[in-house]
């Protein structure tokens, strides 16, 4: 399973819910987006709440979710939209001024697809609504080397992955679970190619079989799973 993001049709604009509890900081987010040909701001929301309304009637492609505001806060509002919109949820994408070990991780238990950090350029912003609008995931690139290193020490790593994991780690090809411990390294799907002697495109089907054989929403799921069940240890 891929990160979320419904279905568009080819060629079609990327619709895209911003939530921040800031008027300024919405504003300039619809500015940034409405900007780039191919994005188009379709809504804006206050609050978890008024981002759960807005993403059950709007169904956006994205939304850039901010963290900390009034009332339901956006890692409970994430969980929410993101469980009540199967088949085709929404990717998300938390947006927070707090670089944070602990936010990202509850932003991925939450069904998160990406993590970006506000004081981000506007150029890291569209891209990042443009990765997980196509189903990938995306971290911040200045935390995701120190995130991926710090997976294993706020997970504590089972050394004896439970037999369920043992059973799902089993129905991977030898080709795959290289495939796994190269996304546990933090490489791209053109290092992977390169390391393993294949083609993009052969790598993208490996990654999108791990993540159907291990029930992971994308790669940053994959990265936690390959530290939870020590197929992979920390540096260091």
């Amino acid at each position: 399973m891929t990160a979320g993001g419904a279905a568009r049709a080819p060629g079609s604009a990327i619709r895209v819910l911003v939530v921040d509890d800031q008027a300024l900081v919405r504003a300039g987010f619809r500015t940034i987006l409405d900007s780039e040909e191919g994005i188009t701001v379709v809504g804006e929301a206050a609050d978890g709440e008024d981002a759960m309304d807005a993403a059950a009637s709007l169904r956006p492609d994205v939304i850039c979710m901010d963290v900390q505001m009034p009332g339901t806060d956006g890692l409970e509002a994430t969980r929410r939209i993101l469980d009540a919109a199967s088949p085709t949820p929404p990717a998300v994408l938390v947006l927070t001024t707090f670089d944070r070990e602990d936010y990202l991780f509850a932003a991925l238990e939450a069904g998160a697809s990406g993590f970006l950090l506000k004081n981000s350029s506007p150029e890291q912003l569209i891209e990042a609504v443009q990765v997980v609008a196509r189903g990938d995931a995306l971290l911040s690139p200045d935390v995701t080397r120190r995130v991926i290193e710090a997976a294993s020490a706020a997970r504590r790593p089972r050394s004896h992955p439970p037999e369920p994991a043992l059973a799902a780690l089993r129905d991977l090809t030898a080709r795959e679970r290289e495939v796994l411990v190269l996304l546990a390294e933090g490489l791209s799907n053109a290092e992977i190619a390169a390391r393993m002697w294949v083609g993009e495109a052969t790598v993208k089907t490996h990654v999108s079989k791990v993540l159907m054989k291990l029930g992971l929403r994308d790669r940053v799921h994959a990265v936690v799973y390959a530290y939870e069940h020590s197929i992979v240890r920390p540096p260091g």
